[in-house]
């Protein structure tokens, strides 16, 4: 045992004075270190720069992170570039370059990792991929990773007709992870050029970009399966088997996505529109697989499932058409000037903003109530989305402005007693003082 561990020392021992210890070497390191800080230095004011310039002009937050990681990579591409030159001259004085070789290797690895983590939005994904490929890159530089992957490679099983082994299945994984991440990007890719463009309704916009992302991932987890070397018709017949399993257990579920792919079709529904349901009143701002997400004047957002806006009953305030008609109703007393009152319930809508003129506001005598003669005032708005109380509140308080001006009472309840010969019930009458 002692043996051997002088065996190792004096190993590496001898290696440190071979291929560290020496003026060769030193040289290399030198290389490195300068190689490094001086592009730090000049690119330290250019990025600060080009960072606050990606920021302002950047739009979406993927775009800004992808932008930001390029500005990041410029120090240590030049490094890279510096590296390339520095390993051309020892090579030609016939020195070995296995430290610049190294550093080099790193260094491109470390611009590998900073664009790919880049379109991450999960965090805890990127440090993951990160520490992978230092890993890797690690064992290549020491010259670890063949003798690994050949150890790897050897570990094989079988699962019922087919054979794996743990190379395969880390290679696949990874595979995997690469295939998906460019289905990510290349489905945002299609949907902000799907919903740009203006020839597409807003539910065909929704329907494309779903069906994108469908194909995109699900060809991406077909590519990574067979790269391991999954037999994909096995995988069809178990499939189908459990297709019709899961199918019964989760019912709602599916019919909800149904739902969804009929609204997307029949375009009752779209993104944008103002509906109700129930009690539920706002616009639809996504289509989800699953739910429609419905945001409310009160800021509250409703999820409300698929299934329910295909059998459920829905007002939709914008199918055909934008233009709302509201009805205000407003009760005068009696003994008031109806036809004044009416023209007066007209002329109050003129000044709100929001209400069209053509279709003009019409008033109409509705009806007799018990206290009350029941005037409506209808007028047309068309951006529905921003409310309809709003509407009527200022058209009201025109209303009670111009009523007390021009002498239009507004009525209260008022009830009439009237009092048989022969009642038990004495009824005096006092005047004050006065009176």
């Amino acid at each position: 045992m002692e043996q051997r561990a002088q065996a190792a020392i004096d190993f590496l021992t001898n290696w440190l004075h071979t291929n560290v210890l020496t003026v060769e070497t030193a040289a290399q390191w030198g290389c490195v270190l300068v190689a490094y800080v001086l592009p730090l230095l000049a690119w330290y004011g250019f990025e600060r720069k080009l960072i606050h310039k990606v920021t302002e002009a950047a739009r979406g937050e993927r775009t800004r992170n992808i932008l930001r990681a390029v500005v990041d990579i410029g120090n240590v591409l030049a490094f890279v570039f510096i590296m390339l030159g520095c390993e051309v001259i020892f090579e030609i004085r016939g020195y070995n370059t296995r430290v610049i070789a190294a550093a080099r290797d790193l260094a491109v690895a470390w611009i590998v990792i900073r664009l790919f983590t880049s379109t991450i939005a999960n965090r805890s994904v990127a440090r993951g991929i990160v520490l992978i490929i230092w890993s890797v890159a690690a064992l290549s530089v020491f010259g670890l990773l063949d003798p690994i992957t050949d150890f790897l490679g050897k570990i094989d099983f079988t699962v019922g007709g087919s054979s794996f082994n743990v190379l395969g299945i880390i290679s696949g994984l990874a595979l995997a992870l690469v295939f998906l991440q460019l289905a990510s990007l290349a489905s945002h890719f299609f949907e902000s050029r799907i919903s740009r463009n203006a020839g597409l309704t807003p539910s065909m916009q929704v329907l494309l970009i779903k069906a994108v992302k469908v194909c995109l991932f699900t060809g991406a987890i077909l590519f990574a399966m067979s790269s391991v070397g999954i037999d994909l018709t096995s995988l069809a017949i178990f499939s189908s088997a459990l297709g019709v399993g899961i199918g019964f257990g989760l019912r709602t579920i599916i019919s909800n996505y149904v739902s969804g792919l009929i609204l997307l079709l029949d375009n009752s529904i779209k993104p944008g529109d103002t509906i109700q349901v129930a009690s539920v009143y706002g616009v639809v701002r996504r289509m989800h697989g699953r739910y429609a997400s419905v945001l409310t004047r009160d800021g509250m957002e409703h999820l409300i499932p698929n299934e329910l806006l295909v059998t459920g009953e829905v007002v939709n305030w914008t199918h055909s058409d934008s233009n709302v008609r509201l009805k205000i109703p407003v009760g005068i007393a009696y003994d008031s000037d109806v036809p004044k009152a009416l023209k007066l319930l007209e002329k109050a809508a003129d000044p709100v903003g929001r209400v069209l003129k053509k279709p003009a506001p019409a008033s109409r005598l509705v009806g007799f109530g018990d206290s009350s003669v029941d005037l409506q005032l209808r007028i047309w708005i068309g951006d529905s989305p921003r409310g309809v109380a709003n509407v009527r509140s200022e058209v009201l308080l025109n209303v009670w402005k111009l009523f007390h001006e021009e002498g239009i009472e507004f009525p209260f309840p008022q009830r009439e007693m009237l009092l048989k010969e022969g009642s038990r019930l004495a009824v005096s009458v006092e005047k004050a003082e006065g009176v």
